[in-house]
C-alpha cells in the first residue's frame, strides 16, 4: 500500500497495527453470541409486529384474542431465552444434588408421599407439560394437600410456583402456610388468639417465607387467558415455573360462556392442558367430585365422579382422588385417615397410600397398606 501511495489514505501504519486487535478471538465468543442473539431478537420482534398488524387488519377475532396473540408471539422469542438459561441452571442444581438418573421428573410432593405419588414410577415426578387433577368431595382436604405440594416445590425444590386460588384469598393462604411451618394451632392463628410464646416461631416462619418463590393470584373471575398472561409475565421476568396450581378448576370462568356448564368446564379443561404444554410446566388443577359417589355403597371415588365434564378425565395425564372414611361414617374405624388414590396415570401404574393430617394441617403417610382400589383399579 505504501508502494502504491495508499497507506496514508487508510490512516497510516498505525491503522494496520490496529487491525491485529480486530481479529476474532475465542475469548470474545460470549460477546459475539450476544450480538447474534440481539439481532435475532430484533428480527423476531419485527416479524411479530407485522403479524399483529395483519391480524388487527383482518378484524376476524375479538379484542381478548387479539391481546392474547401478541403475548404469545413476544413470549415465543423473549421467553425461550429465559427458559434456556433457567433450564441450564436447574440442570446444574440437580447435578449438584445428585438426583437419581432413573428419575425423569423432579419430586414435587410432600416427602412422606414420594414413594407413590410424586417420585417413584407411579407418576415419576410432576412432568413439565402435563396436567394433573387432584379431586375429592368438599372438605376432604384437597386444598390442604395442594398447598403442601406447592410449598414443597418452592421450599425443597427451590422452584417457582404460581398459585391461582379462586376459593381462598392470599391472607388465608398465608395463615395456612404459617400454621404448617409452626406449632401454632390453625384455629388460634385464624382467630388471632396468639400468645407471647407463639411469636418467635411465627416471626421466624414469616422471615423464612419472605423469599419463597411463590406467586399468588386470588382473582375470583380468573380465565385461562388471564392465567396464561400472568404465567408468561412471571417466566419472562423471573424464570421458569416449577408448578402452576389452580384451586380450583370449576371456579374458573370460560373465555366464551356457552350457557352449558359441561361445555364451559370442558373449555376450561382443554385450556389448562394447552397451557401446560405451551409453557412446558406441570399444572395441577384441584377439582370437585359430583354427588354420585354418595349413592353408592362403596364411596371411594371413581373417574366417572369428576364433576361437570368427562373432558377433565380425558385431558388429564394423572388423576389423584381423595377418600376419607370418616367423612361418610362418624363412627369409622379409620378416624382422621385419608387415602390418596391414583385413578389415572398415563406415565405409570395406579396405586394408593393412606395418610393422616397432623396438628399443623400437614399430611403424613401412615405405615399401613391402603385399601384396594376398587372398580377403577
Amino acid at each position: 500500500m505504501r508502494a502504491h501511495g495508499k497507506l496514508e489514505q487508510i490512516g497510516g501504519s498505525e491503522a494496520i497495527d490496529e487491525l491485529a486487535g480486530w481479529v476474532p478471538a475465542a475469548g470474545h465468543a460470549g460477546e459475539y453470541g450476544r450480538i447474534v442473539r440481539d439481532n435475532a431478537q430484533m428480527r423476531a420482534l419485527l416479524r411479530a409486529t407485522y403479524e399483529i398488524q395483519a391480524q388487527i387488519a383482518e378484524r376476524g377475532r375479538g379484542g381478548e384474542e387479539l391481546i392474547e396473540e401478541p403475548e404469545r408471539l413476544i413470549f415465543g422469542w423473549r421467553g425461550q431465552d429465559v427458559l434456556a438459561r433457567d433450564n441450564a441452571s436447574r440442570r446444574d442444581r440437580h447435578r449438584t444434588r445428585a438426583a437419581p438418573a432413573s428419575q425423569s421428573g423432579a419430586p414435587r410432593g410432600p416427602r412422606p408421599h414420594d414413594r407413590l405419588s410424586w417420585a417413584r414410577p407411579a407418576t415419576r415426578g410432576l412432568q413439565p407439560g402435563r396436567l394433573y387433577v387432584l379431586a375429592g368431595r368438599p372438605a376432604t382436604g384437597k386444598s390442604l394437600l395442594a398447598g403442601q405440594i406447592a410449598r414443597h416445590v418452592a421450599t425443597h425444590e427451590s422452584a417457582r410456583v404460581l398459585v391461582a386460588s379462586l376459593e381462598m384469598g392470599a391472607a388465608e393462604l398465608a395463615q395456612r402456610h404459617l400454621a404448617a411451618e409452626t406449632s401454632v394451632p390453625p384455629d388460634r392463628l385464624h382467630l388471632g388468639d396468639l400468645r407471647s410464646s407463639d411469636w418467635p416461631a411465627l416471626i421466624q416462619a414469616a422471615s423464612d417465607s419472605e423469599q419463597l418463590p411463590v406467586h399468588i393470584v386470588d382473582d375470583g373471575g380468573l380465565t385461562v387467558a388471564n392465567l396464561r398472561a400472568r404465567a408468561r409475565q412471571i417466566m419472562v421476568r423471573d424464570g421458569v415455573l416449577g408448578l402452576i396450581l389452580v384451586d380450583y378448576l370449576t371456579l374458573m370462568k370460560p373465555e366464551t360462556p356457552s350457557g352449558n356448564r359441561v361445555e364451559d368446564v370442558s373449555q376450561i379443561s382443554r385450556g389448562l392442558k394447552q397451557l401446560a404444554r405451551e409453557l412446558n410446566v406441570p399444572l395441577m388443577a384441584v377439582s370437585q367430585l359430583n354427588r354420585a359417589v354418595e349413592a353408592r355403597p362403596d364411596k371411594r371415588p371413581l373417574l366417572s365422579d369428576l364433576r361437570d365434564s368427562g373432558q377433565v378425565e380425558a385431558d388429564s395425564d394423572a388423576v389423584l382422588m381423595l377418600y376419607r372414611d370418616d367423612y361418610y361414617d362418624p363412627d369409622s374405624e379409620r378416624p382422621g385417615e385419608l387415602d390418596i388414590i391414583v385413578r389415572k396415570n398415563r406415565q405409570g401404574r395406579l396405586g394408593a397410600i393412606t395418610t393422616e393430617i397432623d396438628s399443623r394441617l400437614r399430611y403424613r403417610e401412615l405405615n399401613k397398606t391402603a385399601p384396594s382400589l376398587g372398580a377403577d383399579g
